[in-house]
This record gives structure tokens, sequence and C-alpha cells, in this order.
């Protein structure tokens, strides 16, 4: 079982007359976040994608590549990449690099967002959304599988001998989560792959996710990928702590109750009826161990605790809360409850050994013939082939 933080990377003021960090602050606090995170023993960051105010993480591969540089142990994520809008090329290309870069600590979690504009902004339809997710999955997936990819589809232009690079590292691919709250194909696209599914509940009535959990899991059985218990599924939630319960809804109640998206809605209330989490470590991880109950045993659970305008410095408090006091007993908890033969979340290492053993990774072919901009030469090419023919000198 994997534990960890995410962010959306918002910014927002602080109704306590605080104040609100730049651009540059708060993506240098995101990297406080993960820095903290690694330093505590947590399992997972991620990050999420967005294009539009008051959000900064418009390039996740560039952030998440830095946090590799200053972290050992902690694996990195996407909470979203948006497969819609992004061209699947790039993704291959771009998330290849942070998994060198990271020495194989990411996976990625793929989504369609829930901004409406940003289709529009990278020249794309709403309207075809679903299937602008679908296709682009089915080619970033064999981009990172195949050394040699021919392609033709609906939303880009086709592919003729095109080798996307650098190759996945140990010819392993990140694995993938698809994210999703909304429709059952891409349930099922996530299944019929054997990839992991991600149901980040937090803006939902608890346990409103569940029929999409439950779909998945059927379908990943039914392609043949294992029993329904052992399908690969991670939860969101959002988290405020305190030593005291009283004093966690003092503290937290002005950033919930005069943020836009909550404004007119009660915190108990909300914390009530919905995934969100404030109070004791011990009421969180009462919260937490209800998640298990309704979507059963399943292998990632992130939280979000830097949201809403939340100083950084009482984000870093909840992030050791939840290492050091939340995080072991739930842990411990549902690894008692866990079912006999239900997997852990997938590693790189884990993927590594089960596709090789103990045998070598398989070194990557890619096309000779692709060559460079400049002399259509290939670096790759073995000394008995016959290299291809080089432009003239100008």
């Amino acid at each position: 079982m994997q534990f960890g933080i995410f962010t959306v990377g918002d910014i927002a003021p602080d109704p306590l007359g605080g104040p609100t960090p730049s651009e540059a602050e708060r993506l240098r606090d995101i990297v406080r976040l993960a820095r903290r995170a690694d330093e505590l023993g947590l399992d997972v960051f991620a990050l999420g994608e967005h294009h539009n105010p008051p959000f900064v993480p418009s390039s996740p591969p560039a952030i998440l590549g830095h946090v590799a540089a200053s972290t050992s142990s902690i694996v990195l994520s996407t909470s979203v990449t948006l497969i819609t809008t992004n061209d699947p090329v790039k993704i291959a290309e771009d998330y290849a690099t942070v998994q060198h870069l990271a020495d194989g600590r990411l996976d990625l979690m793929i989504g369609r967002g829930n901004t409406v504009p940003v289709y529009p902004w990278f020249g794309k339809d709403i309207r075809e959304g679903l299937a602008l997710a679908l296709e682009n999955y089915n080619l970033l997936h064999r981009l990172w599988r195949e050394d040699v990819v021919d392609w033709d589809g609906r939303f880009r232009t086709a592919l003729q001998g095109f080798t996307s690079t650098p190759r996945p590292l140990d010819d392993v691919p990140p694995f993938v989560w698809h994210g999703a709250i909304r429709t059952p194909e891409i349930a099922e696209q996530a299944a019929y792959y054997g990839n992991g599914y991600f149901a980040n509940h937090i803006l939902a009535p608890n346990m409103h996710f569940k029929p999409l959990v439950d779909f998945y899991r059927k379908r990943f059985s039914h392609h043949g990928h294992g029993a329904e218990d052992q399908a690969i599924v991670g939860l969101g939630g959002h988290a405020f702590m305190a030593r005291r319960s009283q004093d966690a809804y003092a503290a937290f109640r002005p950033y919930f109750e005069t943020h836009s998206m909550f404004r007119g809605s009660r915190l108990e209330d909300y914390a009530d009826r919905t995934p969100l989490s404030v109070g004791s470590p011990q009421e969180v991880i009462d919260k937490t161990l209800t998640f298990q109950d309704g979507f059963g045993d399943y292998q990632r659970q992130l939280w979000a605790v830097d949201s809403l305008g939340v100083p950084i410095e009482a984000a870093l408090e909840q992030v050791e809360l939840l290492a050091t006091e939340v995080v072991p007993v739930v842990r411990r908890e549902l690894d008692a409850r866990r079912a006999p033969g239900v997997p852990d979340a997938p590693t790189h290492a884990a993927l590594v050994r089960a596709k090789y053993g103990d045998a070598e990774p398989r070194r990557p072919r890619p096309n000779p013939n692709r060559g460079d901009n400049l002399t259509a030469g290939s670096p790759y090419e073995d000394s008995d082939r016959t290299a291809p023919t080089r432009y003239p000198a100008a």
C-alpha cells in the first residue's frame, strides 16, 4: 500500500490576512512539500497539471524533473496529465525523460481534467474530449512499448517509422493510472490495458464513485489480468489536522468557508458527507479506514494538504502529521485487513522484475533510418549494418 500527498498548485489569498504567495514562491513551496514528504518516508508525491490561473503547475515534467534531483526515494507522479490536450508523442518523451532522471521513481496519472477552456487553448474541441482521451492513450501505450511505430488516427498527423526518445528506462514504461470520475469508458480502458484506476473523490459524496470502481474491477478481471480484488485502485483525499479536533476545525474553517468553491457550505456538514477529513490524527485515521470498507482493498491513498490558500508552514505540518501519526496506523490496519493475493501498487523495480526476472532488460532498437536533422545518421546503428546514405555537404 502506498501513501502520499498530491497538490493542484493553486494560489489563493489567505483569509487571515497573510501574504499571498507569488508564482515563484508557490513553485518553491511545491518543491518543499515534496522534499519533506520524501524525508519523512511517504511513498508518493503527485502533481496536477493546470493551464489556468490561479494554478501554477502548467509543466509537471519540468517540476518533477527538479523534484527528482531533490529527493531520494519517493515515487513521483502526476495527479493528472491531460491526455486530451497534450500530444501523446510529447507525453511519451517528456515522462520517459523524467523516468530516467528519477531512476525509475515515476508513474503517471492521465485524465481529461475539469477545465473547459483548456481545449481551445490547445486547438482541441471539448465535444471530442472522450474520443481524444481514448485515442491519445492508445497511441501513448504503443509509443512506450514499440521501438518503431506506424500509426494513423483522427486527431493528429500520422506517424511512419517513428521512435520516441528516450526509450523508457530498462525498456519498462512508467505505470499508468487512469484518473476518472465521470465515464465508464475510461474505466474500461484502464481495465483493458491492466492499468490502474484512480478515483479522486474529494469533491463528491462518500462512496459516490464506488459503481465506477466496481465496474473497473469487473472489467479488469474480464480482460484476464487477475481476479477483481487484484485490480489496481487508488483514491484521493483531503486532510487538515491538529492535535485536538476543535483546533483543526477552527484553523481550517476560514480557508474552507471563504473559498469560492465552498462558499455557503458549512465545514462540519461537508466533512460529514464527503471524504474530506478534518480533526485529530485519529479522526483522519478513522475516516480513511472507511474508504477500504466501501471500495475494498486498494493500493494507493493520496491526500491534498496545501490547497485553498493554506500557508506552506501549515501544509508542512500536515505532511508531518500524516507521515508520523496517520500513515503508520492506517498502513498497519489496512495490511491486517488485506485479503490474500491482493497486489501492491506497481513500482519500477517490481515491473522490471516481473518482465525480466534475473535477466538483463532488453535494449531497445529504435528505427536506424530516422536519423538526425542534419545528417540522417543514427547513433543506434550496429557495427555490421550499412549506414544510411548521408546528405551531401552543402
